[in-house]
């Protein structure tokens, strides 16, 4: 195991538990080594890295996701949990959110708050 990945699947087990394994049982047969490479990357080279707290990365994700519109939901949801777990408020998820209406336009944001409202009444009921 090299050490983004080590880093990787710690930081994605603290923020989306069992995220490696769903993506394993999904897509491990059709790519093998997929889900290795998405906490890899995604987690261990991406979201650990030194420079930008992490909590702030998150709203980064946040804010691009919701821009790219409503294709993104599936996506939105796991990053708003995580940012959720990293110390983001839902205040600051949802001004991050309508900021992109400026960029993503409006449906895009309303979908997006829609996609956090989900995120945060689950959160509520946990």
């Amino acid at each position: 195991m090299n050490d983004t990945y080590a880093r990787g699947r710690d930081l994605s087990e603290a923020l989306n538990s069992g995220m490696e394994q769903a993506l394993e049982e999904r897509y491990g047969t059709l790519l093998p080594g997929m889900p290795q490479s998405v906490v890899d990357f995604a987690y261990g080279q991406q979201y650990g890295r030194p420079g930008l707290a992490l909590r702030d990365r998150y709203l980064a994700t946040i804010a691009a996701l919701t821009a790219l519109g409503g294709q993104t939901a599936p996506q939105l949801q796991i990053n708003i949990s995580g940012g959720l777990r990293a110390g983001l408020t839902e205040t600051e998820i949802a001004e991050t959110i309508w900021q992109m209406s400026l960029y993503g336009g409006f449906p895009a944001a309303i979908n997006a708050l829609n996609v956090a409202l989900d995120v945060f009444r689950q959160d509520d009921a946990s």
